[in-house]
């Protein structure tokens, strides 16, 4: 898949779902793809160029990096390490699992091209 059938059918069809069910769908496929040699391939097609950073006597392979809460159980690392994040925050991790807020949890905000979460 190119950015242009992404753009053409993967997008439009998550954007036709409610925020949450798309979100579920993405985790779900995500590590899917997480355990299959061939899946990170593909994902690995979606890279940008590495541009490296050291901060704070920290080397990270790009400067952009996935923020606390799509992932929340880190049930996707290989895959967003596929996608190039440089680097991934997972959680919020507890010790006994939580239900989390009531939904809807998670808000588009379509003339930003952003999600509240």
């Amino acid at each position: 898949m190119n950015a242009r059938a992404y753009e053409t059918f993967v997008r439009p069809l998550l954007f036709s779902l409610d925020p949450e069910t798309a979100h579920r769908l993405t985790i779900k496929l995500l590590r899917a793809a997480s355990h299959s040699d061939f899946a990170l391939h593909r994902l690995r097609l979606f890279q940008p160029p590495s541009k490296p950073r050291t901060l704070f006597g920290l080397n990270f392979p790009n400067p952009i990096g996935l923020a606390a809460g799509l992932d929340k159980n880190g049930v996707a690392l290989p895959a967003w390490a596929a996608l190039g994040f440089g680097f991934v925050e997972i959680g919020t991790i507890t010790a006994k699992a939580q239900p989390g807020n009531p939904k809807p949890r998670i808000f588009r905000l379509p003339e930003q091209q952003a999600l509240i979460n």
